[in-house]
Protein backbone atom coordinates (compact mmCIF):
# COMPACT_ATOMS: atom_id res chain seq x y z
CA UNK A 1 0.00 0.00 0.00
CA UNK A 2 2.91 2.39 0.38
CA UNK A 3 4.02 3.12 -2.94
CA UNK A 4 0.42 4.44 -4.22
CA UNK A 5 1.50 8.09 -5.20
CA UNK A 6 -2.04 9.56 -4.24
CA UNK A 7 -3.66 9.89 -0.92
CA UNK A 8 -7.02 10.64 0.16
CA UNK A 9 -7.36 11.46 3.42
CA UNK A 10 -10.95 11.19 3.50
CA UNK A 11 -12.49 9.33 1.14
CA UNK A 12 -15.84 8.25 2.74
CA UNK A 13 -17.82 6.44 0.20
CA UNK A 14 -15.39 7.38 -2.85
CA UNK A 15 -18.40 8.52 -4.63
CA UNK A 16 -17.17 10.97 -7.01
CA UNK A 17 -14.40 8.38 -8.17
CA UNK A 18 -14.61 7.04 -11.77
CA UNK A 19 -12.79 4.16 -10.10
CA UNK A 20 -13.63 3.21 -6.63
CA UNK A 21 -10.76 0.14 -6.15
CA UNK A 22 -8.24 3.10 -8.28
CA UNK A 23 -4.96 0.94 -7.41
CA UNK A 24 -2.76 4.46 -7.58
CA UNK A 25 -4.49 5.64 -4.40
CA UNK A 26 -4.48 4.97 -0.83
CA UNK A 27 -8.01 5.48 0.45
CA UNK A 28 -8.06 6.68 3.78
CA UNK A 29 -10.51 7.55 6.37
CA UNK A 30 -11.26 7.61 10.04
CA UNK A 31 -14.32 5.84 9.85
CA UNK A 32 -14.11 1.91 9.83
CA UNK A 33 -17.42 1.66 8.26
CA UNK A 34 -16.53 3.36 4.73
CA UNK A 35 -13.82 0.33 4.21
CA UNK A 36 -11.19 2.09 3.90
CA UNK A 37 -7.59 1.25 2.95
CA UNK A 38 -6.00 2.63 5.88
CA UNK A 39 -8.05 3.66 9.31
CA UNK A 40 -6.46 7.70 10.16
CA UNK A 41 -7.15 11.19 11.73
CA UNK A 42 -6.19 13.76 8.97
CA UNK A 43 -5.12 15.79 11.85
CA UNK A 44 -2.10 13.75 12.26
CA UNK A 45 -1.17 11.65 9.11
CA UNK A 46 1.43 8.77 9.87
CA UNK A 47 3.08 9.32 6.71
CA UNK A 48 6.78 10.85 5.96
CA UNK A 49 6.91 14.11 4.44
CA UNK A 50 6.85 14.71 1.30
CA UNK A 51 5.81 11.15 0.55
CA UNK A 52 2.53 11.55 -2.00
CA UNK A 53 2.39 13.32 -5.59
CA UNK A 54 -1.11 14.14 -5.40
CA UNK A 55 -3.61 14.82 -1.89
CA UNK A 56 -7.38 14.54 -2.05
CA UNK A 57 -8.42 16.57 1.07
CA UNK A 58 -13.27 16.39 1.43
CA UNK A 59 -13.59 16.66 4.93
CA UNK A 60 -17.14 16.34 6.26
CA UNK A 61 -18.71 19.48 5.41
CA UNK A 62 -22.21 18.73 8.18
CA UNK A 63 -21.61 21.86 11.26
CA UNK A 64 -21.48 20.55 14.54
CA UNK A 65 -25.00 21.67 15.16
CA UNK A 66 -26.80 20.00 12.58
CA UNK A 67 -27.77 16.59 12.44
CA UNK A 68 -27.94 13.99 14.75
CA UNK A 69 -25.38 10.81 14.40
CA UNK A 70 -28.35 8.67 13.06
CA UNK A 71 -29.41 11.38 10.21
CA UNK A 72 -28.75 9.64 6.08
CA UNK A 73 -26.34 12.61 5.64
CA UNK A 74 -24.12 12.41 8.86
CA UNK A 75 -23.52 8.30 8.08
CA UNK A 76 -23.40 9.14 4.72
CA UNK A 77 -20.70 12.23 4.75
CA UNK A 78 -19.82 12.38 8.51
CA UNK A 79 -20.09 14.97 10.80
CA UNK A 80 -17.33 18.15 11.91
CA UNK A 81 -16.33 18.50 15.27
CA UNK A 82 -16.69 21.44 17.32
CA UNK A 83 -13.21 22.67 16.41
CA UNK A 84 -13.62 22.48 13.50
CA UNK A 85 -12.09 25.44 12.20
CA UNK A 86 -8.45 23.88 14.06
CA UNK A 87 -9.08 20.61 12.76
CA UNK A 88 -9.36 21.86 8.87
CA UNK A 89 -6.34 24.02 9.94
CA UNK A 90 -4.16 21.22 11.23
CA UNK A 91 -5.59 18.83 8.28
CA UNK A 92 -4.77 21.32 5.83
CA UNK A 93 -1.18 21.61 7.15
CA UNK A 94 -0.99 17.86 7.33
CA UNK A 95 -2.07 16.84 3.43
CA UNK A 96 0.82 19.72 2.86
CA UNK A 97 3.56 17.94 4.71
CA UNK A 98 3.20 14.61 3.59
CA UNK A 99 2.64 16.18 -0.31
CA UNK A 100 5.46 16.07 -2.73
CA UNK A 101 6.95 19.40 -3.73
CA UNK A 102 5.40 20.50 -7.03
CA UNK A 103 2.38 18.39 -5.98
CA UNK A 104 -0.96 19.20 -5.93
CA UNK A 105 -3.57 19.46 -3.44
CA UNK A 106 -7.64 19.01 -4.12
CA UNK A 107 -9.66 20.20 -1.38
CA UNK A 108 -13.84 19.79 -1.52
CA UNK A 109 -16.18 21.56 0.06
CA UNK A 110 -20.17 22.15 0.14
CA UNK A 111 -21.37 25.10 1.62
CA UNK A 112 -24.43 23.50 2.69
CA UNK A 113 -23.61 24.80 6.58
CA UNK A 114 -20.60 27.10 6.49
CA UNK A 115 -19.25 28.99 3.78
CA UNK A 116 -16.21 28.34 1.86
CA UNK A 117 -14.79 31.61 2.46
CA UNK A 118 -14.52 31.02 6.13
CA UNK A 119 -12.98 27.92 5.55
CA UNK A 120 -10.26 29.19 3.11
CA UNK A 121 -9.57 31.54 5.51
CA UNK A 122 -8.17 29.12 8.41
CA UNK A 123 -5.46 28.02 5.80
CA UNK A 124 -2.34 29.31 5.55
CA UNK A 125 -2.04 29.94 1.38
CA UNK A 126 -4.67 30.58 -1.39
CA UNK A 127 -5.79 27.81 -3.79
CA UNK A 128 -4.63 28.76 -7.51
CA UNK A 129 -7.55 27.71 -8.94
CA UNK A 130 -11.58 27.12 -7.31
CA UNK A 131 -14.66 25.66 -9.59
CA UNK A 132 -17.94 25.49 -7.90
CA UNK A 133 -19.29 21.86 -8.82
CA UNK A 134 -23.13 21.87 -7.74
CA UNK A 135 -24.97 24.14 -6.12
CA UNK A 136 -23.37 24.15 -2.77
CA UNK A 137 -20.15 22.26 -3.38
CA UNK A 138 -16.75 23.44 -4.79
CA UNK A 139 -13.33 21.64 -5.83
CA UNK A 140 -10.03 24.11 -4.23
CA UNK A 141 -6.95 23.04 -6.07
CA UNK A 142 -3.37 24.02 -4.02
CA UNK A 143 0.27 23.80 -5.49
CA UNK A 144 3.25 22.92 -3.35
CA UNK A 145 6.48 24.61 -4.20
Amino acid sequence: MMNKPILDVCCGFRHFYADKENPNVLFCDKREEVNPNQILDFTNLPFLDERFSLVIFDPPHIAPNRGSQKSFMVQKYGKLSPNYKEDLAKGFLECMRVLKPNGTLIFKWSEAHISLKSILECFPQSPILMQKSSKTSHFCVFFKQ
